[in-house]
């Protein structure tokens, strides 16, 4: 690591979290958050400034974090998404994806919470369109997105500080999408969707933005084709 700002960035391993790494390497040292330790290597030499950091997030303790003396961004990309009726979903359903989507952002954020002090940092939540609507078929997972919609208000209010961004995307080309379209029972083609590197550099213009300016909400559509 150098003397530029660091940036953690949790699901770095693919899809939207590897584009936010590629858009902030230029001007940050990276921490690459996710459990895919090969992936995560591939990403981190492609990327100067950058290291591998597996971890399960949703088991991760002060003891993982004892080499993050500096934090000045804190991404949170990872997530998971389990379709289908509400009447179908199982207790273990909805704690899996609170356990990841909420939850482990939760406990992240108050491990780092004295590094993010101290930088006057940002921390970044990649939500989604389903954080604003809920649509029939994906109850538990806009579920958590309402929930991590809440975090993210509520962390803005409680520490002035700290700068934090909720990101809206819309549906995007990457392996999570081609997932959701597998149990939607439909074909997936990227060209239809949001190129991850869009996302990325909506994100970066959030973090590199003025220290006088807080953008609190980005939203990021596809444009018709």
């Amino acid at each position: 690591m150098t003397d530029r700002p660091v940036a953690l960035v949790t699901g770095a391993s693919s899809g939207i979290g590897s584009a936010i790494a590629r858009s902030l390497a230029p001007t940050h040292d990276l921490l690459l958050g996710g459990r895919d330790e090969t992936s995560l290597s591939v990403l981190a030499a492609e990327l100067p400034g950058s290291q591998a950091w597996p971890f399960d997030l949703t088991n991760v303790a002060s003891s993982d974090l004892g080499s993050v003396s500096r934090l000045d961004v804190l991404v949170h990309s990872a997530g998971i998404a389990l379709l289908g009726p509400l009447a179908e979903a199982t207790q273990d359903d909805w704690r899996k994806t609170f356990e990841l989507n909420v939850f482990a952002v939760a406990e992240l954020t108050n491990l780092l919470l004295p590094q993010l002090r101290t930088a006057g940092g940002h921390v970044v939540l990649i939500n989604s369109g389903a954080g604003l609507n809920a649509n029939p078929g994906w109850g538990v997972y806009a579920a958590s997105k309402f929930a991590l919609r809440a975090y993210a208000d509520a962390l803005r209010g409680d520490e002035p500080a700290l700068r934090v961004t909720s990101v809206y995307p819309g549906r995007t080309a990457t392996p999570m999408q081609e997932d959701v379209r597998r149990q939607e029972g439909g074909d997936y083609d990227p060209s239809k969707y949001i190129d991850p590197a869009s996302v990325g550099r909506a994100v970066a213009s959030a973090v590199l933005a003025t220290p006088d300016a807080h953008i609190t909400e980005i939203n990021v559509r596809s444009r018709p084709h």
